[in-house]
């Protein structure tokens, strides 16, 4: 007997048809429901259906529906077995009034459509008292891209257990929430009210009238030591969206004020040659994304080198406006003394209040650049072409020619090899004297020199680029470069060493001091490269001493 029961089971289970059922239904929980507030729809099925549901897509014209879940259920009583199929989605209702949910089929049965009614709100009074939703959108009508602020503040007059509230909702608009929802107290008409707000960034991508649709809250609620469900909705907004104006020129910044500001650092019109000017620019503007605000460009000036930082962006919300701002900065850097014009900055914008074009400006400004007072005032006879090692040398270089004419009393003692012999003994210790100046020997006696004078420059820089610093190997840099050409500027003595390689690393190592980029600098590979246009230019002045004699 229990053998035939488990085998009548198996049949029933597993050779029984999965499409064939006997009735279908369709009820909701609720009915009449109030605007703006869930209820659930069922559809059940007598028996069990596998890979086939019902088409509800045409309830998404009248309601706003959630996802349908799926269920079955088997039970035996008595040895008979019947199964069941559900469909569940919650659903709500915008709009009062009487709506029909029609019928839904599935494997050819269909079940009978319902009739639901839908309160208004104003016929809950009590519950309009308990918990209610405003909006607010600032302003109250926009051009195409600007920005308003939708601020929803959702008031509950009981304690809260959980709840949900949606998003508004508008076509073709870009909607974002702004920061964190924040909750506060307020007292309306003598009653406490805890009140949950969150903002949202709006953004109309096309002109025409739009509907923003209102967030809708359902959640539950303590009352007296029990949970009760509630719900509440916000009237819809109308919103007109403007056009951009066809003689509008550039790109498009519409705004209700925009504003451009700048610091320098240091402050004084007046700067030395070499000394870095810090220019930060900061660009706000109101009801526009931070996305929105331009990139400040500055124009090329010769004789000031310009390194420009990486921007920085942000936005908030203030008095129910949108605030972006832009903080841009550039490191000058004057290479020649002179007097420079900074031109003018201007960017153009659109004034939403005035419906014109306006535009945000920073005057023109004039800086005066003078040479370095820590360098010694120019050669009046300076040499047409400085090298490294002719500076040190010149004294010993200048007297070569006079050497017969110093000792013309003992010529006539003199044989042609000790003349020889004597000339090589000067050309050797000329260039012995010239190579102790560039490749000074660890063992040499240390030079005893005040606190007061800077140390060896070519020292300070091997130093430099054990410690890898590029403050200290730049300052050395400079140091040498005013020890070989005092007559002329760092950037004159780096063009004459005619080395287009040292010349591109040494503006890196400019770039990664003056300004907050990526540039970075390798002190070895400039060190490297100054050693070996120092090693040509001590080849060139060797050829020429050879000549001499």
């Amino acid at each position: 007997m229990v053998i035939r029961l488990l085998i009548s089971v198996f049949l029933l289970l597993f050779l029984r048809p999965t499409m064939a059922i006997d009735n279908l239904t369709a009820t909701v929980d609720k009915n009449p429901v109030l605007v703006g507030e869930y209820f659930t729809l069922t559809i059940e099925a007598d028996g069990k259906v596998s890979g086939a549901q019902p088409d509800t897509s045409a309830l998404s014209q009248q309601f706003v529906t959630s996802p349908v879940s799926v269920g079955s259920r088997t039970s035996i009583i008595n040895g008979s077995m019947s199964s069941k199929t559900t469909w569940q989605m919650r659903i709500m209702a915008r709009k009062p009034g009487t709506f029909t949910i029609p019928a839904f089929e599935v494997a050819s049965k269909r079940s009978e459509p319902i009739q639901l009614k839908v309160v208004p709100r104003s016929d809950d009074g009590q519950q309009q008292k308990d918990i209610f939703v405003t909006t607010e959108l600032t302003p109250s009508s926009l051009y195409v891209q600007q920005a308003g602020l939708y601020t929803v503040k959702l008031y509950l007059g009981k304690d809260l257990l959980d709840g949900q509230l949606t998003t508004p909702e508008m076509a073709d608009a870009q909607i974002s929430q702004m920061g964190k929802q924040k909750e506060d107290y307020e007292v309306v008409d003598g009653r406490r009210y805890m009140v949950i707000t969150r903002e949202y960034l709006i953004q109309p991508q096309k002109s025409g009238s739009f509907t923003i649709t209102a967030p809708v809250f359902n959640g539950q609620v303590r009352e007296s030591y029990r949970r009760m469900a509630v719900s509440a909705i916000a009237d819809d907004t109308q919103l007109d969206v403007k056009p951009i104006p066809d003689t509008y020129q550039g790109a498009w910044l519409p705004s209700e004020l925009v504003n451009l500001s700048e610091e320098w650092q240091p402050a004084d019109e007046t700067v030395s040659v070499g000394t870095p000017i810090t220019r930060t620019i900061t660009l706000t503007a109101l009801g526009v994304t931070q996305e929105q605000l331009p990139d400040i460009e500055l124009d090329t000036i010769s004789g000031i080198r310009s390194y420009p930082d990486e921007s920085d962006r942000n936005q908030l919300s203030r008095d129910g406006r949108v605030i972006s701002q832009l903080v841009s900065s550039h490191a000058l850097v004057p290479q020649q003394p002179g007097t420079y014009t900074l031109p003018e900055v201007k960017i153009p914008w659109f004034n939403t209040v005035i419906n014109k074009v306006s535009y945000a400006t920073l005057p023109a400004r004039s800086i005066t650049v003078v040479a370095d007072p820590n360098q010694p005032a120019a050669s009046v006879a300076a040499p047409a072409l400085p090298t490294n090692t002719q500076s040190s040398a010149e004294q010993p270089n200048q007297s070569v020619p006079n050497l017969p004419t110093e000792t013309p009393v003992t010529t006539a003692d003199k044989t042609l090899f000790d003349w020889m012999l004597m000339g090589s003994g000067y050309v050797l210790w000329l260039l012995t004297l010239a190579i102790w100046l560039l490749w000074k020997p660890k063992a040499a006696k240390p030079r005893t020199i005040s606190t007061a004078q800077p140390q060896d420059p070519m020292a300070a820089l091997k130093a430099a680029v054990k410690q890898n610093n590029a403050h200290g190997f730049y300052q050395a840099l400079r140091a040498f470069a005013k020890q070989q050409a005092p007559e002329l500027g760092f950037d004159t003595w780096l063009r004459l060493l005619d080395t287009p390689e040292l010349s591109n690393e040494i503006a890196k190592l400019q770039a990664s001091l003056y300004s907050n980029s990526n540039h970075s600098a390798d002190l070895t590979t400039i060190y490297q490269l100054l050693q070996t246009a120092i090693k040509k230019q001590a080849a060139q002045d060797s050829a020429h001493l050879t000549q001499l004699y």
